[in-house]
């Protein structure tokens, strides 16, 4: 099948049936690979790690976090 004739197809379906696969065909185009995905939470950790040992953020203990997690769920 030809680009212009899956064009053609697609801008023939019903509305929100285009809607659903341009969101598709965007997401495909912006999807980052996992080695990608790794390497970002890599460079996240470092940098916060860097900002606790500088003391520009304090630590919160996860207890601390979970009870106003859980407080604001309610």
């Amino acid at each position: 099948m030809k680009l212009k004739e899956i064009e053609d197809d697609a801008l023939h379906l019903p509305e929100e049936d285009r809607a659903e696969l341009a969101k598709k065909l965007l997401l495909s185009l912006d999807s980052p690979s996992e080695t990608e995905i790794a390497e970002d939470w890599l460079v996240e950790a470092k940098r916060r790690a860097k900002d606790l040992d500088e003391g520009i953020v304090q630590p919160v203990p996860a207890d601390d976090v979970r009870r106003k997690a859980q407080a604001l769920l309610r």
